[in-house]
């Protein structure tokens, strides 16, 4: 069984080795404007998924994913040297879509503010259904108590909080 921490150390050099490669080493010129967001391996070190950003359209994110395939031979004996592990861990590339997924998360926060700015509208208009102050005051209550004993009399017990059989 492997350390999650140590997992977590080689992930992270992972992603770094790649991106220095492909900054320094990858002269492909289909390779566009590319940023190494995110690099997992699995717990017996044989896998690792780079995760990875192109700025630029549809055209540039195909070249980019063709120009890491062809570079994946390159990127994977680097990365072998450099772990000095027993068997070097085999790349897969995945794009990473955060900028949809960033684009939909502030489509999603611009619908609610517009949403709380209508119920704030809705709001400052309103009135109360019944009273403004639907519960009895403590004043208004010993007001009260007053004129009960005094409508029933004298002669009349009020027991409170007491069982009565």
């Amino acid at each position: 069984m492997t350390d999650p921490a140590k997992v977590r150390r080689h992930a992270e050099r992972v992603k770094e080795l790649v991106a220095s490669v492909v900054r320094t080493q990858v002269k492909d010129p289909r390779l566009g404007m590319i940023t190494i967001t995110d690099a997992r391996i699995t717990a017996d070190l044989r896998e690792a998924t780079v995760f990875y950003t192109v700025l630029g359209d549809a055209t540039a994110q195909s070249g980019t994913a063709a120009a890491l395939e062809s570079a994946k031979g390159l990127l994977r004996s680097t990365v072998g040297k450099a772990l000095g592990l027993r068997h070097s861990p085999s790349l897969a590339f995945v794009h990473d879509d955060v900028t949809e997924h960033v684009k939909h998360i502030d489509d999603l926060l611009a619908t609610a503010r517009s949403a709380d700015a209508e119920v704030q509208r809705r709001a400052a208009g309103a009135h109360y259904a019944g009273d403004a102050q639907p519960y009895k005051l403590e004043d208004e209550l010993e007001t009260g108590s007053d004129d009960l004993a005094g409508a029933e009399g004298a002669d009349d017990e009020v027991v409170v909080g007491q069982d009565r059989r």
